[in-house]
């Protein structure tokens, strides 16, 4: 018979989970996300097997996941009649498809570290899972998307991410969670005394970094446009003039500092036409830009090679200079298996023009001249990675272009905002988003918003341009330390177990 306390662990394990999900954005909720992993790592570090403890960790992953991810579902209602019915399929084989990287520490955690070793076996669960999600971040393209750290963007310890980066913030996370659960094993008396004692920690912590300078009076001015064309109208033969126009008119109003804007930045795929093909539209924008530069989201064909691009546009309308998206959503722009998905009739379900997109070359930089200097730009999903900006000499900010509309207007467009500040705050480099239904923002280069517009609302926001910090250490270093120190902890906690016993495949 089952046994009915290892169902209500599981139990446990799958609510633990769910709760750790309301540290992310738009919950924001990190202290209550910080409980949710210290009792699910306590479960697992308490699991009798190695089975029980990977199926804890696979339960409790899933949970978390799927609350975490549940917009992975609105893309699929954007034409609901083709594909609504996926969505459940795709929430499941999202959430626990994730989850096998940490049913995997789990299960490597029982088996390396005796039952009755709980102090070590909760440094070793939290090891196995920072290695785990290291390796969720880069395997068969990689998906750094809810990663534990990521609760700490919307806490006071955001500027550590200056230091120590994304993977060091999930460090943090998951060894504070391990002695919160090791208190509440040992000595529960301690556990609001500790408890006390991390917040504060926190807050100092937070107190500490120095704010981002503010702009100075010769700063340039910046403009974003947020159309706020919904995706099921987006492309609609009749509504594509009137976003058109919006756009135009946005781009065209006065304003709001009483400097006229040196750039105009339009969302991911703005331009209604393909970009060669676009002089006509080029020309309105100019004309509706003014002195302005204008970078807009659009497509294009290289050969027969369809793209998602960027272009900046020079006063004139004419082109100055073009960045192809390089990172490309699976069965969103493109489908895994090319020709043999497409011979299937399997389209990815962002695609507008026929076969998908192709990738670009690469990260680059857009020089945008005097007073703007050089940018960074990153289109939707593209802002997501860490390390692209290491590829290329360090910029003066970024940008990031977006169509968020994909996404619903409850978690996802706010969990995409938090990883750009997430990039601004890494780099110590202001970004500048412009996305079609938001939120479109400016943030500074400790990643705080400084200025944006609302979700689901047309508008546009004129700002200086935020300065940059000089290069912080995780900009100078990246992933290196985090990954030694990591692995080293992890050893010599697996040394501390002298298991000295044959590993063998049995529970």
């Amino acid at each position: 018979m089952p046994d009915p306390g290892a169902r209500a662990r599981l139990a446990l394990a799958a609510l633990a989970g769910a709760v750790a999900a309301f540290g992310l954005a738009p919950f924001d909720l990190w202290l209550l996300g910080w409980a949710g992993f210290a009792v699910l790592m306590g479960l697992v570090a308490r699991a009798p097997g190695a089975r029980q403890a990977a199926l804890a960790a696979w339960i409790g992953g899933s949970a978390y996941f799927a609350v975490a991810l549940h917009w992975i579902v609105e893309p699929f209602f954007v034409d609901a009649a083709r594909h609504g019915w996926m969505a459940p399929f795709a929430l499941a084989l999202m959430a626990g498809g994730l989850a096998l990287f940490w049913a995997l520490a789990g299960w490597g955690m029982a088996r390396l570290v005796p039952v009755g070793r709980s102090g070590l076996r909760l440094v070793v669960i939290a090891g196995l899972l920072g290695l785990a999600e290291l390796a969720r971040a880069s395997i068969l393209t990689g998906f750094p998307w809810a990663h534990p750290g990521h609760i700490l963007i919307g806490a006071p310890l955001l500027p550590l991410a200056a230091l120590i980066g994304p993977h060091g913030m999930t460090a943090i996370v998951l060894v504070v969670a391990a002695g919160m659960a090791h208190a509440v094993l040992s000595r529960p008396l301690m556990v609001p005394v500790r408890a006390a004692g991390l917040l504060f920690a926190v807050l100092i912590a937070g107190a500490v970094a120095p704010p981002a300078p503010a702009p100075a009076p010769t700063a340039p001015i910046v403009r974003l446009v947020q159309p706020n064309a919904p995706q099921h109208l987006k492309w609609r033969a009749d509504m594509i003039p009137v976003f058109f126009q919006r756009g135009l008119d946005l781009t065209a109003a006065a304003p709001e500092t009483g400097a006229a804007p040196s750039l105009v930045v339009w969302p991911e795929t703005a331009l209604p036409v393909l970009l060669d093909q676009s002089a006509p539209e080029r020309l309105r924008i100019a004309r509706a830009a003014g002195a302005a530069q204008v970078l807009i989201g659009g497509q294009r064909y290289e050969g027969f090679r369809p793209r998602n691009t960027s272009a900046l546009l020079a006063p004139g309308g004419a082109i100055a200079a073009i960045h192809d998206k390089h990172h490309l959503v699976p069965f969103g722009e493109y489908m895994p298996g090319g020709g043999m998905a497409e011979a299937f009739g399997l389209r990815g379900l962002a695609e507008v023009l026929g076969g998908g997109y192709t990738p670009g070359p690469g990260p680059a930089l857009l020089d945008m001249g005097a007073g703007l200097g050089r940018a960074f730009p990153m289109i939707c999903y593209e802002a997501i990675f860490p390390g692209y900006i290491r590829q290329v000499a360090r910029p003066d900010w970024m940008v990031h272009l977006t169509n968020d509309a994909w996404f619903g207007s409850f978690s996802g467009p706010y969990q995409h905002l938090a990883l750009a500040r997430l990039r601004a705050a890494e780099q110590g480099l202001p970004v500048l988003r412009a996305a079609n239904t938001g939120v479109s923002a400016v943030i500074d280069a400790r990643g705080r918003v400084v200025a944006s517009l609302p979700l689901n609302a047309a508008g546009y926001l004129d700002a200086p341009l935020p300065p940059a910090l000089p290069p912080t250490l995780y900009a100078r270093m990246g992933d290196f330390p985090v990954i030694f120190l990591v692995l080293f902890a992890t050893t010599l906690a697996l040394l501390a177990a002298r298991r000295v016993r044959p590993l063998h495949l049995g529970a």
